[in-house]
This record gives C-alpha cells, sequence and structure tokens, in this order.
C-alpha cells in the first residue's frame, strides 16, 4: 500500500492500459499461445486462477515465486508461503544473510522445480512481457524453472509487442515506481526485459482471467 504521508514523485500513468481486453481478445492471445507452445487457459475470476494454479503444483514441491500484486491478490503468495505445504524458496531466502548468502540465494531463485509469476503483458500474437528491476525474476521464467505458471489479468492482454512495450512503459512501470518510492524510498527503474515468443510444448502454463489483476 502506497504510504500518503510521503513525498512521491508521480509519473504520468496512461490509464488506457487499465482498461480490460474484451473475451474476443482473451481468446485470441489464449489461441496464440498456445501455437507458441505455451498451455494457454482462460477463466473467469481471480479465484478460479487460485486454484487452477495450486491444482498444477504439487504438495511439497520446490516453489519459486515472483513477487506479485495479482499473486498477492488472488492469495497464492499466502498459501505458498504459509501453508507449509510447499518447500516455498521466498520464505528460505527470506532468512538468509544477503551480505554473507547471495551466491545461494541467487541459484535457489534462478532454477526452483516450479516457478510461479504474473507478467506486464500478453499480446493477441501470442507473446509474453515482462519487465524487472534487477533481472531475479527473469532466470527462472526464461529458463530456469522446471515448470513455469504465469497468472495475467484482462487489462494485460493487448494486440501487439509495440502496445505491449508502450504499457511497460506508461503503465506498469509508473505503478511500480510510485510503490517502490512508499515502501523503499527510492525509485524503480525498467532495467532489463524479457520476451517469450514460444516454449517448449509441456513447460510453461499461461493462466488467463477475464478480470483486470494486479498492474
Amino acid at each position: 500500500m502506497i504510504e500518503t504521508n510521503k513525498t512521491i514523485e508521480r509519473l504520468p500513468i496512461n490509464e488506457t492500459f487499465a482498461l480490460p481486453a474484451d473475451a474476443a481478445a482473451l481468446d485470441r492471445a489464449a489461441a496464440a499461445l498456445c501455437d507458441h507452445g505455451f498451455d494457454a487457459r482462460v477463466v473467469d475470476s481471480g479465484a478460479e486462477a487460485r486454484e487452477m494454479v495450486l491444482s498444477l503444483i504439487p504438495e511439497g514441491a520446490e516453489v519459486g515465486e515472483g513477487a506479485s500484486m495479482t499473486l498477492d491478490q488472488i492469495g497464492v503468495t499466502e498459501v505458498l508461503e504459509k501453508s507449509g505445504r510447499y518447500d516455498a524458496v521466498r520464505s528460505r531466502t527470506r532468512s538468509m544473510d544477503r551480505a554473507t548468502q547471495m551466491r545461494e540465494m541467487r541459484k535457489l531463485g534462478a532454477a526452483p522445480d516450479f516457478h510461479v509469476n504474473s507478467v506486464q503483458a500478453v499480446t493477441e500474437d501470442g507473446r509474453i512481457v515482462t519487465a524487472s528491476a534487477t533481472g531475479s525474476q527473469l532466470t527462472p521464467m526464461a529458463f530456469g524453472a522446471g515448470k513455469l505458471i504465469l497468472v495475467a489479468g484482462a487489462q494485460k492482454v493487448v494486440p501487439d509487442l509495440a502496445a505491449a512495450f508502450r504499457r511497460v512503459e506508461e503503465y506498469s512501470y509508473p505503478m511500480e515506481d510510485a510503490r517502490a518510492q512508499a515502501a523503499y524510498g527510492a525509485h524503480s527503474a525498467v532495467r532489463k526485459l524479457l520476451v517469450l515468443n514460444a516454449d517448449f510444448p509441456g513447460r510453461t502454463t499461461v493462466i488467463l482471467v477475464r478480470e483486470p489483476l494486479g498492474v
């Protein structure tokens, strides 16, 4: 939550990228994702998305998770990290000393058996765009994780790659920058971008939700 008592330098936000895509656009995106080797599924609600995510992860499995408002919002983060049903990587790395154990932390985060995350944009022609300040979330998504599960709300579906990049710069980044200033007293940045054009069949599941989730 952004604390209003702090002075925050607000970047302009293009609110058109907060509008959910219609059902036809989600269906086009799902079909194109399947053509590119992703297992794309469309659900109606965040609650359905949560149940689908959890159904894809065996109890006791090692699970990495990116920092995600979407996953927090639908309750996935709480279940993965607090239920005791999973070997949650983030719970382990939070207890480690960044000054002396960063090598171990990097290795744990880079290649979990399962990794769950959200993304900044999904295109109707079946491509996925993720932005990061550090790149820590990108390694497991690109290759490191054995299985990848991504959840995206309807407002993240855009027509093409040009619109996806605009959504990052004009909406996701300004929103994250304000959050970072409130939480840490520092600006965020888009230092690294990952574009998933396709994947090997059976590795990545993309869950598109017919309602807005996250940013």
